[in-house]
């Protein structure tokens, strides 16, 4: 069975490095997780890590079912003065575990948050391959988060560089890293990938 929470310690680990070495103006950058910058990407993946199932219902309840505002509150508590404080906070973090310790989701969480920083900013990482097949499985196979398995529907999915193939229908062709960033909803990766099937898939990723 995979370890989920000791690949997302590996890989919260390597995020902390990453953003170790930016700069002020670094951390002020657009990312590509809505109209958030890296600070707040940050302090909401680190948020997360606080949350058991039945806090996080808490927290949801509190905020009548709107995402939107459960997230923007737990953001602003996680949030340090300066991004520094917000960094040292997040050096401290634990593992996600919703819904569950053995469930795939956490680790989706840190992977596409963590490649939401990385990819503006120009930051190569080389994921975990066991951890991120299993990603890529996860999304493929249900709607949680994101209407991932939905949005490929029909759809056959073929990583170039993985033993990773799902579904059935036009072919959509590509690293597993960029078809996992566009299951998630992040068509900045749609230039990744290729095959008879990009074209409808860019078209669902439309605004």
């Amino acid at each position: 069975m995979t370890d989920f929470g000791q690949i997302q310690r590996r890989e919260l680990g390597a995020l902390a490095e990453d953003l170790g070495g930016l700069d002020p103006q670094q951390w002020r950058a657009t990312t590509l997780c809505a109209d958030w910058d890296v600070e707040e990407v940050v302090a909401h993946l680190g948020a997360a890590t606080r949350f058991t199932l039945v806090t996080w219902l808490r927290s949801m309840l509190g905020a009548r079912f709107d995402a939107d505002v459960h997230n923007r509150r737990r953001l602003a508590e996680f949030r340090g003065s300066t991004p520094q404080e917000t960094l040292e906070r997040f050096r401290r973090i634990g593992t996600i575990r919703l819904p569950t310790k053995s469930s795939p989701f956490g680790l989706s969480e840190v992977v596409v948050h963590a490649e939401d920083i990385r990819r503006p900013l120009g930051l190569r990482h080389a994921y975990d391959p066991v951890g991120l097949l299993e990603v890529a499985r996860f999304l493929a196979g249900r709607d949680f988060a994101v209407k991932s398995k939905t949005l490929v529907k029909g759809l056959a999915l073929r990583a170039t560089d993985a033993d990773f193939r799902t579904g059935t229908g036009p072919e959509v062709e590509g690293p597993l890293l960029s078809l996992v960033m566009v299951m998630a909803h992040r068509p900045a990766f749609l230039a990744d990938l290729g095959g008879d099937g990009a074209p409808e898939l860019s078209r669902r990723l439309a605004p």
